[in-house]
């Protein structure tokens, strides 16, 4: 039994959500598909799914490692897509969507280029903070951000979605720098208001006996909305400090015009994802945006220039 046909089993189940969806979908009896897993559990000597008659779930372990399992096999495909296209040019229609604020910044201005490489390809762009439905509402590729919920979609990492708390210098030098994510109570903090993300709170380290844990706090202040954008401007004009994705703010800071603060406390970064559905044959011109998409995130000086 191969360790590739073991990983991609692995990977339908979790997508399917159980052994017999992901059989049927083959065309194999459930059996087969519970042998592939127990091969690939006992070869790594971890448990990566808890079954029952009725469904799965991952383990910590499990969801670790279906992330890993999913980029393989995406750059699996990528490869054998290079070799295998040749001459053959990518054409279609390429329907795409992304969050409005970072999509605004960080993906309409790379498809103008992409289409300049793809001439044969068209693309259609939309901008949304809903969470669309990918396979009902047609689309081929969406740009998220933030933690990944299991789903039937396929994620790739695309970079880090690093946040920090920004404000101006005078903003400082008027009430003062905070050293521990606690002052925050006592300074202007510029937040989302309920009904949009940033639901749990601002996202801190701090060191606890047994190391650092990640906490949330909901600091207050005079000014709360639900467009980023408006809290963004608002930051830049000195009335209080924001919890902002380095996406947005990079040439402020790299500029001056922000400072960022609580560096220290800062927590792990999420990540930037293109998903898609699960599907046997990715379009060429998909696999190529996500490559396009990778090459440029990949660059430092982008989020500069793109700011």
């Amino acid at each position: 039994m191969s360790t590739f046909k073991q990983l991609e089993t692995f990977v339908a189940v979790a997508a399917r959500g159980g052994l017999s969806a992901a059989a049927k979908f083959e065309g194999v009896a459930p059996a087969i598909i519970g042998r592939r897993l127990d091969a690939l559990e006992e070869r790594l000597g971890v448990k990566l799914l808890v079954r029952t008659t009725r469904r799965v779930s991952l383990t910590h372990e499990g969801s670790a490692f279906l992330e890993d399992c999913q980029r393989l096999l995406t750059d699996l495909a990528n490869a054998e897509a290079s070799v295998s296209a040749g001459g053959i040019k990518a054409s279609g229609h390429l329907s795409l969507t992304a969050p409005a604020g970072f999509g605004r910044r960080h993906v309409a201005p790379l498809v103008p280029r992409f289409r300049e490489l793809h001439p044969e390809v068209t693309v259609s762009l939309s901008l949304s903070d809903r969470v669309v439905d990918l396979t009902a509402e047609g689309f081929d590729c969406a740009v998220r951000v933030g933690d990944m919920p299991d789903s039937s979609l396929v994620s790739v990492r695309l970079a880090d979605n690093r946040r920090l708390c920004v404000a101006t210098p005078k903003y400082l030098r008027q009430h003062g720098t905070p050293t521990h994510p606690h002052d925050l109570a006592k300074l202007d903090c510029l937040t989302m208001s309920s009904e949009a993300s940033q639901s749990r709170g601002w996202a801190f380290s701090l060191p606890q006996k047994d190391g650092m844990e990640v906490i949330h706090l909901k600091p207050g202040g005079p000014m709360s909305c639900s467009d980023g954008e408006v809290l963004f401007d608002w930051c830049r004009a000195g009335y209080g400090i924001a919890w902002r994705s380095l996406w947005e703010v990079q040439a402020e800071l790299d500029s001056g015009v922000l400072v960022s603060v609580l560096d220290d406390f800062a927590a792990p970064p999420n990540g930037i994802y293109a998903v898609f559905p699960q599907r046997k044959h990715l379009p060429l011109r998909v696999r190529l945006w996500v490559d396009y998409l990778k090459q440029h995130y990949a660059q430092p000086s982008f989020w500069s220039t793109h700011g």
